[in-house]
């Protein structure tokens, strides 16, 4: 199994669209890259711990590439908003992918080469592309949400 942490807006969507994917074995909706330790959401949603809400998704590389995985990622947000996805603005919103190895950094940076010069965005991609720091997993009514919910089914 192998770990990626993906930051694309507001967590409980993310989740969703990662948890569909053959060979994903789990999603954990969490925080990363702030200097608190041990954020709740209250923490987060000030703005001022620098988290931003991630997923980060356990894979069976023999089932899912984590190319695809990134494919997933660009696929499911506007990478081209500072601080923002949709109403939800702040910085714990940002889009980011944090990388667990030198090799998920290099995939990372050329799919984001590559979608910079053949996208179909007509503004810069301002995804953050920087290695993985601690984890903090969300409160548990965050982890799948939208199912929860009743919005979407597995």
């Amino acid at each position: 199994m192998q770990k990626a942490t993906f930051g694309a807006g507001c967590f409980w969507g993310v989740e969703a669209a990662f948890r569909k994917i053959k060979g994903v074995m789990s999603t954990s909706a969490g925080y990363m890259g702030g200097t608190r330790e041990n954020p709740t959401y209250k923490d987060v949603c000030t703005d001022k711990t620098g988290h931003a809400e991630v997923v980060e998704v356990i894979f069976d590389p023999s089932l899912v590439s984590y190319g695809q995985l990134l494919t997933r990622f660009w696929e499911i947000h506007d990478p081209t908003t500072v601080n923002r996805q949709g109403p939800d603005i702040g910085t714990q919103y940002r889009s980011v992918i944090f990388c667990h190895n030198a090799e998920q950094e290099s995939a990372a940076r050329a799919s984001k080469e590559y979608l910079h010069k053949t996208g179909p965005y007509k503004r810069n991609i301002v995804t953050e592309i920087t290695r993985a720091s601690t984890f903090y997993r969300a409160e548990e009514y965050h982890q799948q949400y939208l199912e929860k919910q009743g919005l979407i089914c597995r």
